[in-house]
């Protein structure tokens, strides 16, 4: 089954960005995510393939209305509460 991600083929979403000097992060708080990111990892909270599925389970329009570092961190939450270390709606606020 397809998921929202899978546009292979599709058009309308924009050029891609291939300029060499691009800078990877546009905002403080995306270097924070990929930090965050690693840290959980290297904890072994969760694995490469449970956060590329998490990312990939986003429902189609929350996922399509997010930057790149937003889906990561929505992804990272997910898992925090499905691994129990954080209780369900725990940062709702």
């Amino acid at each position: 089954m397809a998921r929202i991600n899978d546009v292979g083929g599709m058009q309308g979403f924009g050029a891609v960005d291939t300029a060499e000097d691009a800078a990877p992060f546009h905002a403080d708080w995306e270097v924070r995510v990929l930090g965050l990111l690693n840290a959980l990892r290297e904890q072994g909270v969760f694995n490469t393939d449970e956060f590329r599925d998490a990312i990939e389970a986003l429902p189609p329009a929350e996922y399509l209305a997010s930057s790149y570092y937003e889906r990561w961190f929505k992804a990272i939450c997910a898992l925090l509460e499905r691994k129990g270390v954080i209780a369900p709606g725990e940062l709702d606020d």
